[in-house]
């Protein structure tokens, strides 16, 4: 009875055994990915990780958007149209800011928004809204462009902060807008006949490198509206107009080329140097009048202000050369400048006259006074501000009255006969040298006459300066 009971327990473990084997094994596999389920969670903070349903939206998006305007499929390289009619572009511009105008080097720096428009066929793209798509710079790299480059600069670049400041605008039937920011250095040829009295006319100049007329038309997109400028406010110029034009160039090896140019008038202000050049010369003009009022005989205090004055105005002339350009013709400041030096040269000069007029003056009088011989003349001479003419003891001229009445009578017979004829050719002739030998002999009316001559003929030339180039 044992015996057939241990037979039947065995045959149920048979039969059961690849049930349990089965079940457990599940049971391995359920538990095997509720761990590497609980691991990824905890690995990406409890979201399930998308890359493993779908591809990246951004990725995706930018493969649609090549594919949407057909870039693989065309060869960029090749303008629009090629083998036809020349492709029009628009361009507008807005000046933003005026950085700098230097009249050492001739040239001007400006920062302003470059816009192109045109229309390419092969970029079109189906748009139920209508609405443009709009790119960095990465996507310009990949199309045509436009090549407008800018004549006569000297340095140029564009902005890359953050990023390259470029912009490229799509829309769906083709046309395409293309803006970039850009600071460009360009030559101005100033003309400073009239400076600082001057108005200089700077143009910026742009045109197609690679492509002439019959490939590229360039133009201005809104007429005289296609030049736009914010508030610009400069140190020493005003800007009085900006204005657009265009016109054509030519170059013997390649043709003809538009070319579009922004035209800009700067007026110079003129208070700037009112201050620093005219005032401190019209003062040391002024100044050099003072020696007119001086004692004749005080020698130091003369030459010393005139020496001063010279000396002021050289520097004063060779610190405005050294901020100017050296050019080849006078410009207005140089002719105030020297004609102000001018006068003050003279006034030292007149001086030289009156001390040198004065001295044989003196010598006259020594000599008709007969002072003897242990007198030293020089000491005479030697006008140090303390000597004054009644030091001497002159004495008088012969009385005219011991004249006999016969060398009258004769002199008389003698002047009725001679003396008209002789008198009348002697005013004639000879009027400047009898005016020059009374001035000789009263040296102290050149003082005189000066303290009236120099401030007429100064307001003279200045009133003529004026009249011509602040008109």
């Amino acid at each position: 009875m044992r015996l057939a009971l241990l037979a039947f327990r065995l045959m149920c473990l048979a039969w059961l055994w690849p049930l349990t084997h089965n079940s457990s094994h599940s049971a391995k596999k359920r538990r095997h990915k509720e761990h590497i389920g609980e691991s990824t969670k905890q690995k990406h903070g409890g979201r399930v990780d998308l890359k493993l349903k779908k591809l990246d939206s951004t990725k995706s998006l930018l493969i649609k958007s090549e594919q949407l305007l057909r870039i693989e499929d065309h060869d960029f390289a090749m303008r629009p149209g090629f083998g036809g009619s020349a492709i029009p572009v628009g361009i507008d511009v807005q000046v933003e800011s005026i950085d700098g105008i230097s009249e050492v080097n001739m040239d001007f720096t400006m920062t302003l928004y470059l816009r192109h428009y045109w229309q390419d066929d092969r970029l079109a793209f189906p748009s139920s809204s209508n609405k443009s798509r709009t790119f960095d710079a990465r996507l310009v790299k990949k199309i045509w462009v436009p090549d407008v480059f800018f004549v006569h600069s000297k340095r140029s670049f564009i902005h890359d902060t953050t990023m390259e400041n470029i912009m490229l605008r799509v829309f769906p039937d083709g046309n395409i807008l293309y803006s970039v920011r850009i600071t460009v250095t360009a030559l101005c040829s100033m003309d400073f006949s009239s400076f600082p009295l001057d108005t200089q006319n700077c143009s910026l100049e742009l045109e197609s490198y690679a492509y002439n007329e019959n490939d590229l038309m360039l133009y201005w997109k809104n007429g005289n509206d296609s030049l736009r400028t914010d508030e610009i406010v400069l140190s020493q110029f005003f800007v009085e107009d900006f204005q657009p034009s265009f016109g054509l160039s030519f170059y013997s090896s390649t043709g003809w080329y538009n070319r579009l140019y922004i035209n800009f008038l700067l007026r110079r202000h003129i208070f700037f140097f009112m201050l620093q050049t005219y005032f401190p010369t019209m003062l040391m003009v002024m100044l050099s009048w003072v020696s007119f009022w001086i004692d004749r005989r005080a020698v130091p205090a003369r030459v010393s202000l005139g020496i001063t004055t010279v000396l002021t105005m050289s520097t004063i002339i060779t610190g405005v050369s050294a901020s100017m350009p050296q050019v080849s013709y006078v410009k207005a400041v140089d002719i105030y400048l020297w004609a102000s030096f001018l006068f003050v040269f003279l006034s030292v000069i007149e001086y030289a006259a009156v001390n040198y007029f004065t001295t044989v003056e003196e010598m006259k009088r020594l000599r008709k006074a007969k002072i003897p011989d242990s007198y030293d003349a020089n000491q005479a001479m030697a006008f140090d501000g303390c000597f004054h003419d009644n030091d001497i003891d002159l004495t008088p001229f012969p009385d005219t009255t011991s004249t006999s009445n016969t060398e009258r009578n004769t002199q008389s017979r003698n002047s009725t006969v001679s003396g008209p004829t002789e008198g009348t050719r002697l005013r004639r002739k000879h009027p400047l040298l009898q005016n020059l030998s009374f001035i000789m002999s009263h040296s102290y009316m050149i003082d005189s006459y000066s303290r009236v001559i120099f401030p007429l003929a100064y307001l003279l030339f200045n009133i003529i300066y004026w009249s011509m180039y602040a008109s």
